[in-house]
């Protein structure tokens, strides 16, 4: 019975090649192995050598050949064919595995997508379409599986980059032993009916913008900050040192008329000065005081001078008060009164 209990691995490619694999260091170990197989039925079977050798190691591991019928028997022996040491008799049509599908459409509209493909020339009713699909936020892949050739999903959004891939596979148990698939066909990229080389481009199209926004908001931070301290130090240097005027504003005659001639501005400002205090004609000012023998006194010592008017005021109660009406002296002149002696000189009145 341990002949019917090696392990063996039997794959029928779309009923074109049949691939039979063992373990042969496993279970053969340190002896090399013959493999034959007939797809005859009956008593009369014509046994043929394997045509190419699978190796693992310089061992025969296992054996590919053509498919000629749906009833196969396979036999392993000793390379000299001495001693038979599996043998096995199966049905080749339950072991198939299909083929890619081939010429594979997309058909995107609104949120539903159909995928659909050529109906393989044999057995198609053992077969189904499997669709597989994810977006860039996915984890895993989301499966929908339906009748060959066509399958149709719902859900999609137009947003977002989704992979796509499909394959065939074989019905089981009703038409395989085995769960057999085909290989995925290549993997494409979709977003809202167009075709894209990768998701990538989407996500790339889709941060470029926030990249933009970033650095624009970036530079107007570095623009701003600088501006917020330089007003600041600004205001700190006012408080703390006040701003020295520029003598060119406030003597812009000067830088403008004399080229920062002093001697020659001086000179002419004086001038200037004579003039206006010639032209000017003072009022008349009279001083009452309430002592007239004092006052001629003082005004004997202090010589000519303008009619100056001193009124006393009573609310003081002091009999040497007086109030000044008016105090426009031309010329020096000095006047006593209550005590007090006043400097007239020009526009400059000082009281002693």
């Amino acid at each position: 019975g341990w002949k019917d209990a090696i392990n063996t691995t039997i794959i029928n490619f779309n009923n074109e090649k049949m691939q039979i694999t063992w373990a042969a260091k496993k279970l053969f170990p340190g002896k090399n192995v013959s493999f034959s197989y007939t797809f005859d039925e009956g008593k009369h079977k014509v046994w043929k050598p394997c045509p190419t050798y699978l190796l693992d190691e310089d061992y025969n591991s296992g054996c590919l050949f053509k498919t000629e019928g749906p009833t196969l028997a396979i036999s392993i022996r000793h390379n000299n064919g001495s001693e038979e040491l599996f043998s096995k008799r199966l049905k080749s049509d339950f072991y198939i595995k299909p083929n890619r599908p081939e010429n594979v459409t997309f058909f995107w509209k609104d949120d539903t997508v159909t995928v659909s493909c050529n109906k393989p020339e044999r057995a198609v009713k053992c077969l189904r379409l499997e669709l597989q699909y994810k977006s860039k936020f996915d984890k895993e892949w989301q499966s929908r599986t339906s009748k060959c050739c066509s399958v149709g999903e719902q859900g999609f959004d137009p947003r977002k980059c989704y992979s796509f891939r499909v394959r065939l596979k074989r019905l089981v148990p009703y038409c395989n032993v085995v769960n057999y698939s085909s290989d995925w066909e290549a993997e494409t990229f979709w977003m809202n009916g167009t075709l894209l080389d990768s998701c990538d481009d989407d996500i790339k199209s889709q941060s470029n913008p926030i990249v933009v926004l970033s650095c624009l908001l970036a530079v107007l931070l570095m623009m701003l900050i600088p501006l917020i301290l330089l007003c600041k130090w600004q205001r700190f240097q006012k408080s703390v040192m006040p701003a020295i005027p520029d003598p060119k504003y406030i003597f812009s005659d000067l830088f403008s008329d004399h080229n920062g001639n002093f001697q020659e501005w001086i000179d002419k400002t004086d001038h200037a000065a004579m003039q206006t205090k010639l032209e000017y004609e003072e009022p008349e000012c009279i001083i009452e005081a309430e002592s007239q023998q004092e006052y001629e006194k003082n005004s004997d010592k202090q010589g000519p001078q303008e009619k100056i008017t001193f009124s006393g005021a009573a609310e003081n109660n002091d009999p040497k008060a007086a109030q000044i009406s008016c105090l426009m002296p031309t010329s020096n002149t000095i006047a006593s009164f209550a005590g007090f002696q006043i400097l007239m000189n020009d526009d400059m009145y000082v009281m002693l």
